[in-house]
């Protein structure tokens, strides 16, 4: 399958407010993690990021939402471009693992959700902006 980071940060955002909107929490948290996740490494990729053909080639590039929004800082504070970009602190995503998508059901809550929801919207909102300047 073909890699495409930004595709798969619209969609995994648009059925996480699906889910959000239907009391779903536990997936829906789980996608908006995924979603900021992926949105991030998209403009991490313009900002310089070195990719392989399906994958970030270095190790450390190879994270998930809990750990990416400080690696995002590296590349964004790096690129000449970057200093439209920003991230909102703290990270969010600190308390979030892609592992709890095995987790049960009423360990998440809304307000477990809300703080995802309103992470994975910053960098949506970063997204909408680099379309706009033409960076994507």
């Amino acid at each position: 399958m073909n890699l495409d980071f930004l595709d798969a940060h619209e969609r995994h955002w648009e059925d996480a407010e699906l889910l959000k909107d239907s009391n779903r929490l536990a997936n829906a948290d789980h996608l908006f993690g995924i979603s900021a996740e992926c949105g991030l490494k998209c403009l991490m990729i313009q900002f310089g990021m070195p990719m392989d053909t399906d994958k970030p080639k270095g190790r450390q590039d190879r994270i998930h939402a809990n750990e990416i929004w400080i690696r995002f800082e590296a590349y964004r504070s790096g690129h000449l471009q970057g200093i439209n970009y920003a991230l909102s602190l703290p990270d969010p995503f600190m308390d979030w693992d892609v592992n709890q998508r095995y987790a049960r059901r009423v360990d998440f809550d809304i307000s477990r959700l809300a703080n995802h929801c309103k992470g994975a919207e910053v960098v949506l909102n970063l997204i909408k902006k680099a379309k706009l300047a033409g960076l994507l």
